[in-house]
């Protein structure tokens, strides 16, 4: 079964405790996940933290992919995405500067 991802909305942040922004998409027009992260890698780049709650002292996750494969594929959707909203709100970006 091909899986799709649609309508991946992007919610930047002024960066806190390495997360720049947050995110939902639709999975396969059936499965509305939201509040997932998007978080700065200490080496670079950038990586999806998904939502936990607390349980009394332990942090439970209330959804995440269960395997590499399907991890990748939501990352990869979710990032193209990103890098598509974080070019467009770029300020600083002088390729759209005229002079």
């Amino acid at each position: 079964m091909k899986h799709q991802i649609t309508e991946i909305q992007i919610i930047p942040i002024k960066p806190q405790n390495g997360i720049v922004a947050f995110i939902s998409f639709l999975l396969d027009n059936s499965l509305y996940l939201s509040s997932i992260a998007i978080m700065t890698r200490p080496q670079s780049g950038y990586r999806l933290v998904y939502p936990t709650k607390k349980v009394g002292d332990r942090d439970i996750n209330v959804f995440h992919p269960i395997n590499k494969a399907f991890a990748q594929f939501i990352e990869e959707a979710v990032m193209k995405k990103f890098e598509e909203v974080m070019t467009l709100n770029d300020r600083y970006d002088c390729a759209n500067i005229r002079t």
